[in-house]
C-alpha cells in the first residue's frame, strides 16, 4: 500500500475509533470489565485511544537515525505476548489507564484534537520519516501499519464489551491488519505451520496465529 493510501486508511481508521469512544454506551459502562482479560473496559478504551495519541508523541519526540524494523518485526520481536503478567502486558495495560484517567468525555476530546492536528500533518511527513516506538525504530508508515492492527482488533474488543454496534472500518484497514498478522505468524513459526493453522486445525500445534 502506498504511502499516502496508508496514512489515509489510519486516520479513516481513527476516526472510527473516535466514533466508537464517543458513543454513550461507552460511558456508560466505564466503570466495569471488558471482554478482555485484565483489562477495564476504561483501561481498554484508553489503549484503543493511544493509538492515535500515540503517534503524535512519537513524531513529536527527536528523530532516531539508526536501522528501522519493520511492522512485522515489531510484533515478532514482543516478548511475553501469551503471558498476562509479563512485563510487556503489564505496561500496556497501565498506560491504558494511564490515559483513561481522563474520562470519558476526557479521553474523547483528547484523540480528537490529536486527529485533527494528525489529518493535517500526516501528508507532509516525509516518505522516509522514521519514530522511536518504546526504543525501536520503525519508518513511520510501518508504525502506522501496527496502528491499524490495534486499531481493528480493540475496536471489535470495545464495541463487544459495550454491546454498541461497532464502527464502520474499511477493508483495506482489516486487509493491512491482516497481512502483517499473518506474516507475524510465518515470521515466528514458517508458511508449513501458518499452512496447517489455516486448513488443517488439528495439526497446529504451535497455534501460529495467534499473534496477540
Amino acid at each position: 500500500m502506498s504511502t499516502p493510501h496508508i496514512r489515509q486508511v489510519y486516520l479513516r481508521t481513527c476516526e472510527a475509533s473516535l466514533e466508537l469512544l464517543g458513543h454513550y454506551g461507552v460511558a456508560r459502562m466505564w466503570d466495569g470489565e471488558s471482554m478482555v482479560p485484565g483489562f477495564s473496559l476504561a483501561g481498554l478504551a484508553g489503549h484503543l485511544g493511544r493509538s492515535t495519541l500515540q503517534v503524535e508523541m512519537f513524531l513529536d519526540a527527536p528523530e532516531p537515525t539508526d536501522e528501522p524494523i519493520t511492522a512485522v518485526e515489531y510484533y515478532a520481536q514482543l516478548v511475553g505476548v501469551e503471558d498476562p503478567d509479563s512485563e510487556l502486558n503489564v505496561g500496556v495495560r497501565a498506560r491504558g489507564e494511564e490515559v483513561a484517567a481522563l474520562g470519558p468525555s476526557g479521553l474523547v476530546v483528547a484523540v480528537g484534537e490529536a486527529l485533527a492536528r494528525l489529518r493535517k500533518r500526516l501528508p507532509s511527513e516525509p516518505d522516509i520519516r522514521q519514530l522511536s516506538a518504546f526504543g525501536r525504530t520503525l519508518r513511520l508508515d510501518d508504525y502506522l501499519r501496527t496502528r491499524l492492527v490495534e486499531l481493528t482488533v480493540h475496536i471489535d474488543d470495545l464495541a463487544l464489551s459495550t454491546d454498541v454496534e461497532p464502527p464502520t472500518v474499511s477493508e483495506e484497514a482489516y486487509r493491512e491488519a491482516i497481512d502483517v498478522l499473518v506474516a507475524v505468524g510465518r515470521a515466528k513459526h514458517g508458511d508449513v505451520a501458518v499452512l496447517r493453522a489455516l486448513t488443517r486445525r488439528e495439526r497446529d500445534d504451535v497455534d501460529a496465529l495467534h499473534i496477540l
